[in-house]
This record gives structure tokens, sequence and C-alpha cells, in this order.
């Protein structure tokens, strides 16, 4: 498949580390760079330079879990199209089983136009969207705690009318 990105590159994210794939089109060949990075503030703004040096114009990653959102958060900085993919849609092809795989597969697609972006909130949305549901969790132990003494209080009267 033809790529129509020039400069990409993929990210396979997990807990303490990303994998980044920057794609590099030069002509009829894609060269491919890849290195990792830790998921520390450093680690990331490390990659965020690197990508930046790279002059990628897209950058794409899989939404997997709640790892992403560190990484999007300080890469929304960057001087890049940054897309969230949606794990279903990118599914790997069996036998790629290696983090280094799984991002120049996912670099691969991006370069292509193979990845539909999911659609990430504004921050100030995100924040009220967690706010919001801290605030429902703690109405629901709210609740379950009042519940919970109703009904000692119900067993502990109902012996007293006997």
């Amino acid at each position: 498949m033809a790529a129509i990105h020039e400069r990409v590159a993929g990210l396979d994210v997990h807990k303490t580390s990303v994998v980044a794939c920057v794609g590099l089109k030069s002509g009829a060949k894609v060269q491919r760079e890849c290195r990792s990075f830790e998921t520390t503030t450093a680690g990331l703004e490390a990659l965020l330079g690197w990508l930046e040096e790279m002059s990628c114009g897209q950058v794409a990653m899989e939404a997997s879990g709640v790892y992403w959102r560190p990484v999007w958060n300080i890469l929304s900085d960057g001087d890049f199209e940054l897309v969230l993919a949606n794990a279903a849609h990118i599914k790997n092809v069996p036998g790629r089983k290696t983090d280094m795989n799984d991002a120049m597969w996912i670099a691969d697609l991006l370069a292509c136009g193979l990845i539909r972006a999911s659609f990430v909130p504004e921050q100030e949305m995100q924040d009220l969207r967690t706010l919001l549901r801290t605030r429902k969790q703690f109405v629901r132990e709210q609740t379950r705690t009042c519940n919970a003494c109703r009904r000692r209080w119900n067993r502990a009267t109902s012996s007293w009318t006997g």
C-alpha cells in the first residue's frame, strides 16, 4: 500500500514505557527509526523532543486502558497532529508480537491513512468528566454506607417492638 504521509510515528504505549517508531518516506523507500522511552514526565518530554526533532507530521497511538492519557497530555504540546486510534480498528496481524512491531504497524497504518482518529475532548472537558466520575463514586459509597446503617438500625429497633 502506498504511503500518503512522509513523516509519521507510531507509539506502542505501556504502563512503564512507550515504544516509538518513526517512518520516513524517501522516494519509494520507507526508513524506520525506533526508540523506547520511559513514561515518566522526563521520559515523555524526551519523546516529544525526539518526535519534533524527527519533524513528524502525524503521531498515532493506540487507546488501551488509561496509559495513553499522560502520553497524550504531554505530546499535545507538539507541532504535529496527534491521533488516538481505537484498538479494535488497528488490530495486529497474527505474528506481530513485539512492542517494536506494534509501533511499526501503527506507523505503517498511519502513513497509509488507514487510522480513524477517536474523539478526545479538550482538557477542561476531561477534567470535568473526571470530577463527575469521582462525585458519582462518592455518592454511591455514601448511599451504601447510609443503607447499611439503616439496616442495622432497623434490626436493632425491631427487637424493641417485639
